[in-house]
């Protein structure tokens, strides 16, 4: 029972942070982080421990696995090198920068100890970066390079580690054999990946239930995971290259599937996220137990704002210098495009650590050299970054003017071209209806509603600044019918003239429909506001 209660009391505690972290306007990420560092020293508090396997193992899959499932895997290769030189190249990069100034900092600690802190924390965590970005109007460009880079990050900083981690234990190994290494455990996990990938597309298509699939999609990260882990090679690359496998073939699924399997994964993917964050908060006080011997409170503040402080001015000197081949490289600068500075400067802001940094130092050797200093270090690192650039991203991004303007009419043009080919295609299928002697009545009777909207969208395609004006009165008029058919069956409820089971489904095809008007027409309201708006009503 302790860690069922466990349990529910941190995610009560993810709540509570989730809505002060909205209130203050920061993102959750870091308000987790510093709450759960409150709630570690509460007297009388049972201190919860993050069982490093459980971090990767149980963590991790479904968090890199959604993420993949949601990338643009065309605009990925369209960006290939950019995310290729920060997943790999400023990873390699970075941990150099900070093996080289822990041995500089601390003589005595082993190369091998050094090079294994830097990989621990050179891979950055995207998920308070996303936070921010979600909120903003950012390029797509910088969005698709830093969720590739998360993507891939944490396999090469994985590497690395185990490379170290087993220089120390063998006395030495050769860049060769580590190069060699990575080729295998990479090709090695895409490999299984993508045949657990494949399964899970076939068994999806056949399963013809949505809990089963949602189930089926659910094992199929933990299994692409633990099977690549059990022949050892990368989980990582297994768990991406099975959710790129599923994001590729989500369109083959029915439209109840995407709907209702979406909803459950942005809930586990919101409760992992929080658990993670707030459990490294939880782990500051059993690291300052084991770090006495290593100096002085102030020595070691030292240290950690020095570890800090290098993983962000070494992201800084790699990206710089290649952002400038999009200058000086013909073939880059046809391909890419010329580099923006803001844009160069909010990617390297992004570079705050995470869950991964952490789970990989909790995972050294038990007599593993400096290991506690390690672990100390590791957490000043994903603190330090987290509290200086998970609060000051956006301010970042507002005085840099990075954000792209709202769009005239309040719709992307390739959104609002898709919407009309849709539209366009909708019709001329009803219309293909009209002299079939059988469906031709039915088709004449709901023609005009698909010319109607076919040719709102072509006037929204042609002129969206005229076309503001019509959306805004569509919207009024089709959510306040809407409002008033709901209003209606809760009223028709209420008399006991129908079942609740037939008023649980009439109300989800409204709101469906609702939703689908929302998205349609940009309402920016959320649900929280129009049901609270509804809710303030006066009751009859």
């Amino acid at each position: 029972m302790e860690i069922v209660e466990a349990v529910l009391a941190l995610m009560a505690a993810c709540v509570g942070f989730a809505l002060v972290a909205r209130h203050l306007k920061l993102p959750y990420a870091v308000i987790l982080v510093l709450g759960g560092m409150v709630l570690a020293f509460i007297p009388g508090l049972p201190a919860v421990r993050l069982d490093p396997e459980l971090a990767l193992a149980f963590f991790l899959p479904p968090l890199l696995q959604g993420s993949a499932y949601r990338t643009d895997w065309r605009a990925f290769r369209t960006n290939l090198r950019p995310i290729m030189l920060l997943a790999v190249g400023c990873v390699l990069f970075t941990a150099a920068c900070i093996a080289v100034v822990a041995r500089w900092l601390v003589p005595d600690m082993p190369w091998a100890a050094a090079v294994a802190l830097g990989a621990i924390v050179a891979p950055p965590d995207a998920v308070a970066a996303a936070a921010v970005l979600q909120r903003l109007r950012l390029p797509r460009r910088v969005v698709t390079v830093l969720e590739g880079e998360s993507l891939i990050n944490d396999a090469a900083s994985l590497v690395l580690y185990k490379l170290a981690v087993g220089a120390v234990a063998a006395g030495a190994v050769s860049p060769m054999q580590g190069f060699a290494q990575f080729l295998l455990l990479a090709i090695g996990g895409m490999a299984f990946g993508w045949v657990v990938g494949r399964a899970a597309v076939w068994a999806a298509i056949r399963l013809e239930d949505v809990l089963l699939v949602t189930v089926a999609s659910f094992l199929a990260c933990y299994a692409s995971y633990l099977i690549a882990e059990a022949v050892h090679v990368s989980g990582v690359m297994a768990v991406v290259t099975t959710g790129a496998v599923l994001g590729r073939a989500q369109h083959r699924f029915s439209g109840e599937v995407r709907l209702e399997t979406r909803t459950v994964w942005e809930f586990v993917e919101f409760l992992l996220n929080s658990l993670v964050f707030i459990l490294i908060g939880l782990q500051l006080n059993q690291i300052l137990t084991r770090i006495d011997g290593h100096g002085s409170t102030w020595h070691l503040l030292g240290l950690g704002a020095a570890m800090a402080g290098t993983l962000i001015v070494s992201r800084f000197l790699w990206l710089v210098p290649g952002s400038f081949a999009t200058h000086v490289v013909p073939a880059v600068r046809r391909h890419e495009g010329q580099a923006n500075w803001r844009h160069v400067a909010i990617i390297g802001w992004s570079g705050m650590r995470g869950v991964v940094s952490l789970a990989a130092a909790l995972a050294l050797p038990l007599d593993f050299p400096y290991r506690d200093l390690i672990v100390f270090l590791a957490f000043a690192a994903i603190l330090g970054t987290l509290v200086l650039q998970g609060t000051t991203l956006e301010p970042l991004i507002r005085w840099l003017r990075a954000e792209e303007p709202p769009h005239e009419g309040g719709i992307h043009p390739e959104e609002a071209e898709g919407r009309r080919l849709a539209a366009q295609a909708a019709l001329a299928a009803v219309e293909a209806r009209l002299d079939d002697p059988l469906d031709g009545a039915i088709a004449a009777d709901i023609v005009a509603e698909f010319r109607d909207r076919a040719g709102h969208l072509h006037r929204t395609a042609q002129n969206r600044g005229a076309a503001a004006a019509e959306r805004a009165a569509r919207r009024t008029i089709r959510l306040a019918a809407l409002e008033a058919s709901r209003d209606a069956l809760i009223a028709h409820h209420a008399s006991g003239a129908v079942e609740a089971e037939v008023m649980v489904r009439l109300e989800t095809e409204l709101d469906l429909e609702e939703l689908r008007i929302r998205q349609a027409l940009g309402d920016e309201r959320t649900e929280a506001q129009k049901r609270a708006a509804r809710a303030r009503k006066p009751q009859t």
